[in-house]
């Protein structure tokens, strides 16, 4: 297999969060192949110069986790001539429409109500858990295609820090990669230049305020408390992550080993 990877890390103009998982270790000594696979925010926004540099990745298929409502906010993503891009949401497209619209125009009172005393991070810590329960569906056919023909593979949401981490997770998992590398790598996402920016729609003077962001904050962040809910749900549900891969996502060992030929080096 051909190997596309970047010298170094690009300076991506309309597209967040982007980064190459090369290099991750396993608990068996080996590591993950630089250049096949990548994960980002939506490539909605995506300049001709961010185009042109993802286009010389080489990629052979883009999966894009955000559901129709994401893609009617923020635009379908640039076409990448030869790329598949394979949409599977990882949640209902009118699962906290809502809310989702609330935190866009609410003012200070509407989201002191739905946002504080912990409700936002509670809300991510369950969306976490129910992606791992009811998407099983998805994150097979990720691994499957992953395991026959998608590689290199570019894995993005809307931020590229929740339905796309999770996603990488579980894919790390399959292949053995360390937990600590894989909550190493999650946590990336809350570095300055990777992170979503936050869209307010209203026009009140306080629409940015201080006490309005703190209250956002924890729908922006990537907590470790997010993630582990998603992996401690695993085990909760399954009871082993080799369970969860050969049960619950229908990868055999004969999968998982393609996985780490075509992933590892």
């Amino acid at each position: 297999m051909t190997q596309h990877a970047p010298s170094t890390e690009p300076e991506l103009t309309g597209v967040r969060n982007f980064r190459d998982v090369g290099g991750l270790p396993t608990v068996d000594g080996r590591r993950v192949r630089q250049g096949v696979l990548f994960r980002s925010g939506h490539l909605a926004h995506a300049t001709a110069e961010d185009s042109t540099f993802l286009s010389s990745l080489g990629l052979h298929t883009v999966f894009d986790f955000r559901n129709s409502a994401d893609q009617k906010l923020e635009g379908a993503d640039v076409e990448l001539p030869g790329v598949r891009n394979l949409n599977l949401p990882l949640n209902d497209p009118a699962d906290g429409a809502e809310f989702w619209t609330m935190v866009r125009d609410g003012n200070i009172d509407q989201l002191r109500q739905i946002l504080s005393e912990g409700r936002a991070a509670n809300r991510l810590v369950d969306s976490y858990r129910t992606m791992i329960k009811e998407r099983t569906a998805e994150h097979s056919r990720v691994l499957h295609s992953l395991a026959e023909d998608s590689l290199p593979a570019l894995m993005h949401c809307a931020a590229g820090k929740d339905r796309a981490g999770l996603s990488i997770a579980v894919t790390l998992l399959a292949v053995g990669v360390e937990r600590d590398a894989i909550e190493a790598d999650y946590l990336k996402s809350n570095e300055k230049h990777r992170r979503y920016n936050v869209r307010r729609t209203a026009t009140a003077k306080d629409a940015y305020s201080p006490e309005i962001m703190e209250l956002l904050s924890p729908l922006f962040d990537a907590r470790i408390e997010y993630l582990n809910a998603g992996l401690e749900t695993i085990d909760e549900h399954w009871g082993s992550t080799d369970r969860y891969l050969e049960e619950g996502l229908k990868v055999t060992a004969a999968t998982r080993e393609r996985l780490r030929e075509r992933l590892l080096d």
